[in-house]
């Protein structure tokens, strides 16, 4: 049924309708008068009920309902709880079976046809892959290359790393040896876990016994000081091989946590789309998520400069400058990082990604790090060299500050905070007065 309403009371509901003409404001009368072909409004009804003649009755009765007509019931909180949750179960669900989907899918013929790896160096980061890859397939050969014969005795005879993990047994299936002809023969993938700064030296002692085929995965982070090489430049470089095919790991991971399987997420960088895929296969499974990306250069820079912040993370602490200090310093530190990273051709979005921003947290925030313990004993009053002779392991960060500057001087990019670490390293600047110095900088815009 089609009714005909006027719509002066329908439509407006500041000028209600009165029955009465006579009483209404004069100008509204005269307004309403003026028109005698008044406009209407179809509407259709879903009721035969009768339209009462007063047009305001619409808005202050309302129609008959029929019983036919639904009778509204309002929510209540239990229904709308009830259909929140089941939002979010479907929507889990949803993201399960397209997991399920795509892992039926993955690849696994990387690992099948790979015999033999070979590490770099036996430090804690380089046995915990070795650990790891052993780990992932029992018929795996995973040498060791190492230099220190009593650690290589005691991988072969106790499987353990009397060094760096005295206390958690690695596979049957990894061997030490200080033999690099050896250790090479035949390898199928190569990681290199020697610090940057001896890298060179030590590939170029070796670069007779590796095949020019043969893919490298650097664990390194860090630039070498004089030349402000990354190590997807000092790999081929120190090899004379510059089509040495190359992949960056990097992400947040402590190799303690590694070695006790603790659930973590890396990062493998190449050019090569088809060589980072091969390394995702290769080390991914259920406690080790790995992504891919192309982004070398920015994956690299971010795990090199975030060693030197995590010294700034740590003087903060050992000065007590309290958590607001430390969230300033920390962001401050990212925003120079990304500075430099994008001036270099790195992707914004990899510097705010597992080794970028993820690495970062990691290192300026827990006491594992090696790099954040230097700045905390800096913080409280320690001088750099006796900090250094009492470590059993290489801080990067350290060597690295000075290489820094120099790359922002390069690329014209200002650093405030990684500077001033450089100065304290340098020894030419105290904690205190860097602190000072800083806080005493223009106030600007953020960018």
């Amino acid at each position: 049924m089609v009714a005909s309403i006027e719509p002066r009371s329908f439509l407006n509901p500041i000028f209600p309708c009165n029955p009465n003409p006579s009483r209404q404001n004069p100008q509204l009368q005269r307004l309403f008068l003026s028109n005698s072909k008044k406009p209407t409004i179809l509407l259709r009804l879903h009721s035969p009920a009768t339209i009462p003649t007063c047009p305001c009755s619409a808005t202050t009765a309302p129609p008959p309902v029929s019983g036919d007509d639904p009778v509204p019931v309002q929510e209540s909180s239990s229904d709308r709880v009830r259909d929140r949750r089941r939002a979010v179960r479907v929507a889990w669900e949803k993201l399960v079976r397209w997991s399920r989907s795509w892992r039926s899918k993955a690849k696994t013929d990387v690992l099948e046809r790979t015999n033999k790896v070979v590490v770099l160096g036996g430090g804690s980061f380089g046995t915990a892959m070795a650990a790891h890859v052993a780990d992932r397939k029992a018929q795996l050969e995973v040498i060791m290359l190492v230099r220190d014969s009593q650690v290589c005795q005691s991988i072969n005879e106790n499987h353990y790393n009397c060094k760096y993990f005295p206390k958690h047994k690695l596979p049957e299936n990894v061997i030490a040896t200080t033999d690099a002809k050896a250790a090479l023969l035949g390898a199928d993938f190569c990681f290199h876990g020697v610090p940057v700064q001896f890298s060179s030296s030590f590939l170029a002692g070796i670069a007779d016994y590796v095949d020019p085929g043969l893919p490298f995965i650097s664990l390194s982070k860090g630039l070498e000081l004089n030349t402000l090489r990354m190590m997807s430049q000092i790999i081929p470089h120190a090899l004379q091989n510059q089509r040495q095919p190359f992949i960056a790991l990097s992400g947040p991971s402590f190799a303690l946590e590694l070695m006790n399987k603790l659930p973590t997420a890396l990062v493998v960088a190449s050019k090569d789309k088809k060589l980072a895929n091969a390394a995702q296969q290769l080390l991914a499974c259920n406690h080790l998520r790995i992504s891919t990306s192309s982004d070398v250069t920015g994956v690299e820079i971010a795990g090199a400069l975030k060693n030197v912040l995590a010294i700034a993370a740590g003087i903060v602490e050992g000065m007590n400058l309290g958590n607001n200090s430390m969230a300033a310093l920390v962001a401050q530190g990212c925003s120079e990082i990304r500075w430099l990273a994008t001036k270099m051709g790195a992707k914004p979005t990899t510097i705010t990604g597992l080794s970028g921003t993820g690495d970062i947290m990691l290192t300026c925030f827990v006491n594992l790090s090696r790099n954040k313990t230097v700045g905390v004993r800096l913080g409280s009053g320690e001088k750099l060299d006796d900090i250094l002779s009492s470590m059993n392991q290489v801080a990067e960060g350290v060597s690295t500050a000075g290489a820094v500057v120099a790359l922002a001087q390069k690329y014209n990019v200002k650093m405030p905070v990684l500077t001033a670490v450089a100065r304290i390293v340098d020894n030419e600047l105290t904690p205190k007065k860097a602190v000072l110095e800083l806080m005493s900088l223009p106030q600007v815009e953020e960018v």
